[in-house]
């Protein structure tokens, strides 16, 4: 069975190769392409601000790379400040770019989901009172978190440091993966990437072919786009593969 690795290139490369070396026939298919933001002063006019917050939010990897990428020279990570992370990609970036592990928030190892419901599990014990917070996402996204802030009366503000944008399918592999959809595992990480396949091709019928998918939510809307099975697995790259390994036994 071949899994086609659905995330944007630069994840989807580590994913293939992590799943390469646990024997598994693994090839990439970013649908979601990554672009800078397309307004770079507020992204540095965010990094001046950092002294006066008290949480940053970074909603992927994608987040931190490309906010990063925008850092002032010789600029450091505020003592004071929380970087919060949904999972260990993002932890992953954060600690590359010099962030230390103690100011680093994150879900629990064992946690169900890596999402903004596990994040937040590990900030409410916190008091959020007039404290100033930073999310760094993408163009848009889910608002649950910044939601759940506001209402423990937090100030937050937010800062696109990246778009996403649809890429095009490989149109081989995409061939491949619908005239032998039993040999094929599409492998979801989001809900954008699901629909930028739809839309790419809407005129293909996915009723035949197999998915796996890391949040009920992604489950969901690839069930939504026609696709016949799908099965919801843990995040991590041990619960990946052993959901991969059950289908193909």
């Amino acid at each position: 069975m071949r899994i086609i690795v659905t995330r944007p290139a630069a994840q989807a490369a580590v994913w293939v190769d992590k799943l390469q070396a646990r024997g598994l026939d693994a090839v990439a298919m970013p649908l979601i392409g990554i672009q800078p933001a397309a307004d770079r002063e507020a992204v540095l006019d965010a990094w001046r601000g950092l002294p006066s917050r008290h949480l940053v939010v970074f909603v992927s990897p994608n987040a931190v790379e490309e906010f990063f990428a925008c850092r002032p020279a010789g600029a450091p990570w505020p003592e004071q400040a929380l970087a919060g992370s949904v999972g260990p990609g993002s932890t992953q970036a954060l600690q590359s770019h010099g962030v230390p592990a103690a100011s680093i928030a994150e879900p629990r190892d064992d946690a169900p989901q890596f999402d903004s419901e596990a994040l937040w599990a590990q900030l409410a014990h916190r008091p959020w009172d007039g404290r100033s917070v930073l999310v760094v996402r993408g163009d848009g996204g889910r608002e649950w978190l910044a939601d759940t802030l506001k209402a423990h009366g937090a100030q937050v503000d937010f800062v696109a440091a990246y778009r996403r944008v649809p890429t095009v399918p490989d149109d081989a592999l995409l061939a491949q993966a619908i005239e032998s959809p039993s040999s094929h595992l599409w492998f979801f990480s989001s809900s954008e990437a699901v629909a930028n396949l739809r839309e790419a091709r809407p005129a293909l019928d996915w009723a035949r072919s197999c998915a796996i998918a890391t949040h009920p939510r992604i489950a969901q809307r690839a069930r939504d786009c026609g696709f016949g099975v799908v099965h919801e697995c843990p995040p991590t790259l041990d619960g990946v593969v052993a959901c991969i390994q059950s289908l193909a036994s």
